[in-house]
């Protein structure tokens, strides 16, 4: 949940960032997108890890919702989905009520690595954090990113992303709206398949920049757990870091 003035942006420091999920690494999305008509499913909690500056710890930051493949093609790949977000706090600077409208939107479009030619990059593009509330919950974050795996290291991703210039600012109320996205993962065969190790970075002073690093484990085909750490890059606009748990279950 971002602001619309400097009063909002005092607002969104109380309440948490909010992040809707379309295909992930921890914090930032991944050039990963849902196969075809598979429904995935999201659980994800941000916990404050200490008093905000006026003494109060504020309550769970929760995010749910599916995300679901809609394109039948190996080369080209597409999701959609959405989240209810929840920050627990319910009011604020204009009687902005932001629980009131949790509805947010996402969807992605892209190619997997090696599809376009040997060793091309995996390359994705898209949109989230569309709310339905116009001036208050439409981040209207568009972004576009390029990922490799390389041999033994793992996973690199880069990208850059570019939000509403009026909702996404700093804690002064001056727009903050753009940034890289950058990322590395990697799956620890040597210890098991099951286990996973992801880093990711989100540029910029609003309440959604931040650097966050987890671990996952898959307890099933289907199911997974990210154990994280999310460090702000400007907790004047976000508040205090967050330790988060998200729980992905692939549906169908």
């Amino acid at each position: 949940m971002k602001k619309l003035t400097f009063a909002l942006a005092c607002v969104a420091a109380l309440c948490g960032a909010a992040k809707a999920t379309p295909s992930t690494q921890i914090w930032i999305p991944s050039t990963d997108i849902q196969p075809y008509m598979n429904v995935h499913f999201n659980f994800d909690t941000y916990v404050k890890d200490s008093a905000e500056p006026n003494g109060v710890r504020n309550p769970n930051f929760t995010v749910l919702g599916p995300t679901v493949g809609v394109l039948p093609f190996k080369k080209v790949q597409a999701e959609v989905g959405f989240d209810l977000m929840y920050s627990g706090l319910n009011g604020g600077a204009d009687n902005a009520q932001y629980d009131s409208y949790p509805l947010y939107l996402h969807a992605k479009v892209g190619t997997p690595e090696d599809s376009m030619f040997k060793y091309s990059p995996a390359l994705a593009g898209g949109m989230y954090n569309a709310g339905v509330h116009a001036g208050l919950t439409d981040q209207n974050i568009w972004y576009g990113l390029a990922a490799r795996t390389l041999p033994v290291a793992g996973r690199l991703s880069a990208g850059y992303y570019v939000g509403k210039a009026n909702i996404l600012v700093d804690e002064n109320g001056d727009k903050a709206n753009n940034g890289l996205l950058l990322s590395w993962d990697r799956t620890m065969k040597e210890i098991s398949d099951k286990l996973w190790f992801g880093v990711d970075y989100m540029g910029g002073q609003s309440s959604l920049g931040a650097f966050s690093f987890g671990a996952s484990w898959a307890f099933a085909p289907n199911v997974s757990v990210i154990l994280g750490y999310d460090i702000y890059n400007n907790r004047a606009a976000a508040g205090s870091n967050t330790i988060t748990t998200q729980v992905d279950i692939n549906m169908f």
